[in-house]
């Protein structure tokens, strides 16, 4: 679905069906340096059973124009004007990673527009190494091996994703080869500097006003599952229903666990929402 947000080509997937925005919606935000196949299965999943769905390429990702914006918060906006472009008011958000960041703050600074939030594989602070931004700004190809390596946990799922045969860290290096490749310059270093520069995820956590699930990765190198504790602490300070699931699985929880994965969200997306406000 190609849509035109802040005067500028935007591109979500619908999950193999036309978008209703009649139905439920559910957006999905991916990570740094990837797109919105990431969430292949769960996608078409939600899409063919009762949801309008929406899985976005960020700015400069792939089929969505540059420039790529260079904040959380500029993220955030973008996806409000997205929604706002597709005529959806209220959806279930989900994200990954970096993602995760987008969504939270989205639904911190737009809290009447977020029925659910689903943070996936995230930390606050999602502070970033010294070494890996540096390979990031100097050598693309150095950060995509590092990051591809610490993804995974295994070197093949049991039965992978999407199917027996099918090699996880092929997949994942290839995917970031390509949207560095159709990115612009550094997008990598891009992404990374946005998450470390994030600070306002607490205050944000505060301002959400829904029912929250974090699912973390138990072997989760880059976010570990303890890195995430502040922020459901500050969720549930809220006063906010709260819940955690925790998945024996890295950091690419949508391919080293994809239908847990979908049993996580599917199951959460269906509750009933609270009311907007």
């Amino acid at each position: 679905m190609i849509l035109t947000v802040q005067g500028k080509t935007a591109y979500a997937y619908t999950g193999g069906k036309p978008f209703d925005r009649n139905l439920p919606t559910a957006v999905f935000i991916h990570g740094a340096e990837h797109d919105h196949s990431v969430w292949a299965l769960q996608t078409r999943y939600l899409a063919h059973h009762g949801f309008g769905v929406l899985a976005v390429d960020l700015p400069g990702h792939c089929r969505s124009a540059g420039p790529a914006l260079h904040t959380i918060e500029a993220l955030a906006d973008w996806l409000a004007a997205l929604l706002d472009a597709a005529s959806v008011e209220r959806a279930f958000v989900a994200g990954h990673s970096m993602g995760s960041l987008v969504a939270l703050d989205f639904a911190g600074r737009y809290p009447g527009r977020t029925t659910h939030l689903a943070l996936l594989a995230t930390a606050l602070p999602m502070a970033v190494s010294d070494s890996l931004l540096a390979a990031a700004l100097n050598s693309e190809p150095e950060a995509i091996g590092m990051v591809n390596q610490w993804s995974h946990s295994t070197l093949a799922a049991k039965p992978s994703c999407p199917g027996p045969g099918f090699w996880l860290h092929g997949m994942n290096q290839r995917l970031m080869e390509r949207v560095s490749a159709k990115g612009e310059t550094q997008l990598f270093h891009t992404d990374f500097t946005a998450c470390n520069s994030y600070a306002d995820g607490l205050a944000r956590a505060a301002q959400v006003r829904c029912a929250t699930r974090l699912v973390l990765g138990r072997r989760d190198a880059m976010t570990p599952p303890r890195a995430a504790k502040a922020l459901a602490d500050a969720l549930a300070q809220a006063g906010n229903p709260v819940d955690t699931i925790t998945l024996e699985a890295g950091h690419a929880l949508m391919t080293e666990q994809p239908d847990a994965t979908l049993d996580a969200l599917f199951n959460f997306a269906s509750q009933p929402a609270r009311a907007a406000g």
